[in-house]
């Protein structure tokens, strides 16, 4: 195991990326806190965890209320004395053409991606500093923050935000020898997160239908699933990483580096 006895939070815990990643640090051998506005996607993902044999925590919090982060992230310390990982992961996807976006949800969205990444990362390190916990902090992005997207105006602002967020973080924080880093997923296959989400006791929600065939559009010719972004983060949370901070590491099946016009075949 990779993080045995290791101490994780992770924000956002739906059945898709979010529990994946928390699904993921647990099988390595972290402890994982599962935090969601839901109390239901915190509390099913880590009973999901404990029935294989994981330990794991729920906590219901929105992470924009900086009174409810410091709240987590002080019952975290009552259950475990110390952070050693933080996984900001909590998002809101989808959105609107810079023409259309009302500010009340052009504003709630930031919040979401923005802010309580900057809460969450400032009261977890606060924490790791106070104790001198060498820790992992990863931010996830997505390969909208990396290029412009029509019809998404502030998904694609929020996680831009996040990349430079990430490097001036690490910047901030390497004397103290916390390292900060992102982790970029793309469109992702859906068909791990369905069938998790009928494990938790969910009904089995129907695929739905994407305007653009993503899959075609990858050079690897696959997309990648929840799994493959947990791999990625217990790399960078792991020793295995200990010289790496202020990178991006994509897991976008080669999405960004190809040439913008091909379609691969």
């Amino acid at each position: 195991m990779k993080l045995p006895g290791k101490v994780a939070i992770v924000t956002g815990t739906s059945p898709n990326i979010g529990a994946g990643l928390a699904g993921g640090l647990a099988e390595e051998g972290a402890k994982v806190v599962c935090v969601d506005l839901e109390p239901e996607n915190a509390g099913q993902c880590a009973e999901w965890i404990k029935g294989h044999g994981g330990d794991a925590l729920a906590i219901a919090c929105d992470t924009t209320d900086e009174t409810q982060v410091e709240a987590m992230v002080a019952r975290v310390r009552e259950a475990y004395g110390e952070v050693d990982i933080l996984v900001n992961n909590a998002g809101i996807l989808g959105g609107l053409s810079v023409l259309e976006m009302p500010l009340e949800r052009w504003q709630r969205q930031l919040a979401v991606n923005l802010t309580g990444t900057f809460l969450c990362t400032k009261h977890v390190a606060r924490v790791m500093v106070e104790r001198g916990t060498r820790g992992s902090i990863i931010v996830i992005v997505s390969t909208a923050g990396h290029q412009g997207q029509a019809g998404n105006i502030g998904y694609c602002t929020s996680k831009s935000g996040l990349l430079n967020f990430t490097r001036a973080a690490a910047m901030d924080l390497a004397r103290h020898g916390i390292r900060v880093n992102s982790l970029t997923p793309t469109a992702t296959d859906m068909e791990e997160g369905l069938e998790r989400a009928v494990e938790w006791g969910r009904p089995r929600a129907e695929r739905r239908g994407r305007m653009l065939d993503f899959q075609k559009m990858v050079p690897m010719g696959q997309l990648p699933s929840p799994r493959h972004y947990a791999r990625a983060a217990v790399f960078l949370a792991s020793d295995d990483a200990e010289m790496i901070t202020g990178f991006d590491l994509r897991v976008d099946a080669g999405a960004i580096a190809k040439y913008w016009p091909w379609i691969p075949g």
